[in-house]
């Protein structure tokens, strides 16, 4: 089980950033792996300080994991560090902005990098949460640059060789008992520089485009669903894999059903005549009308199921059932033939005098 975030930096949960970075800095300082060379615990305690500050330092990811934990920051596409090359590389800036400086294990020039995960959230309509259903969604998504193939420089007119660092990417740094290889800030460790810029993505090798995904919704789905696109997401850098789209599904209530678990559930109104002679009445499901019949002396809140006609299950076959509430309905005016008829009904259960 993962630690609290707040634990893990020692804070509480109103800290503001000035403080989360002074207890990140120290901590890191005194799990960071060049000073615990070879300490498996260390190497440990640094991944997990690293990420409750890539965390806790972003505003949206702290606001999930305020409300809905890690299970929230994971339904969410956050993945954590699963080692040092997501510290150093794969989140930016954490050790630029808390020590001023990068760190030896940058992932290079050309390294591949991984695009972001998306998430989408989709309203449905109950009856396409039961039976499935295909749509296509828009997503708003970076994607390699078409006119300069995803360089970030004006066609005809390559990258130039970064002075700076001779095209390796990294510049050599100390900073106290650190003697560390840095990415280069000039070409932010690409080894180059465009020089003549891209008109079409501003030298940024991506534009933003609007595009429409294939979805198709599986039968069973419930509120809170998630669905996963792989390669939806945004797009990768230097070869790297594009990230993953998450749909997340919120179900349309009915007017007639509610659902629980695979079971849906509604109530019918039946007479009080019905329910004292029994009877067989028509009752819709989510596949049409259905004969249902009502036993003899059936009392007012009475259960009875129809099997298999509710909600398909969403991993195996089968479905649930629909649970039928009775709801025995008194009459609110009557006839002078039918108080006379009822009276008598009455006088012969005993329930009035002669």
């Amino acid at each position: 089980m993962k630690r609290c975030y707040y634990e893990v930096l020692g804070i509480k949960k109103d800290a503001q950033e000035d403080e989360i970075k002074r207890n990140y800095r120290k901590l890191a300082m005194q799990y960071h792996p060049d000073r615990n060379p070879g300490d498996k615990k260390a190497e440990e305690s640094f991944k997990e300080v690293a990420e409750a500050y890539a965390v806790l330092m972003d505003r949206e990811k702290r606001e999930i994991y305020d409300r809905y934990g890690h299970e929230g920051l994971s339904g969410a596409g956050f993945k954590g560090f699963s080692g040092f090359e997501d510290i150093f590389s794969s989140f930016g800036n954490i050790f630029g902005d808390v020590f001023g400086f990068g760190s030896s294990r940058s992932r290079g020039a050309t390294a591949p990098l991984d695009g972001a995960d998306l998430r989408y959230d989709l309203r449905i309509s109950f009856m396409d949460a039961t039976f499935g259903a295909s749509t296509g969604i828009k997503v708003e998504k970076s994607e390699r640059c078409q006119n300069c193939g995803g360089t970030g420089a004006t066609p005809g007119k390559p990258p130039e060789i970064c002075r700076r660092c001779q095209g390796r990417g990294q510049v050599t740094q100390t900073s106290g008992f650190f003697r560390i290889s840095t990415t280069c800030p000039q070409c932010r460790g690409q080894g180059s520089i465009i020089t003549d810029p891209c008109k079409a993505c501003k030298g940024m090798g991506r534009v933003k485009v609007a595009k429409t995904v294939h979805l198709k919704i599986p039968a069973g789905v419930d509120s809170g669903s998630r669905l996963r696109l792989r390669g939806e997401g945004e797009q990768g850098d230097f070869g790297g894999a594009n990230g993953d789209l998450y749909v997340f599904i919120h179900v349309e209530p009915h007017e007639f059903f509610t659902r629980k678990d695979d079971d849906v559930h509604c109530q019918i109104a039946i007479s009080f005549v019905q329910a004292a002679l029994g009877a067989s009445i028509s009752v819709a499901t989510l596949n049409g009308s259905e004969k249902l019949k009502i036993p003899r002396g059936t009392q007012n809140g009475t259960i009875l199921r129809l099997k298999g006609k509710g909600i398909p299950h969403l991993k195996g076959f089968g479905r649930g059932d629909q649970v039928v509430e009775l709801v025995v309905a008194v009459p609110t005016s009557l006839t002078r033939k039918q108080e006379e008829l009822l009276r008598k009904f009455a006088e012969l259960s005993g329930e009035l005098s002669a």
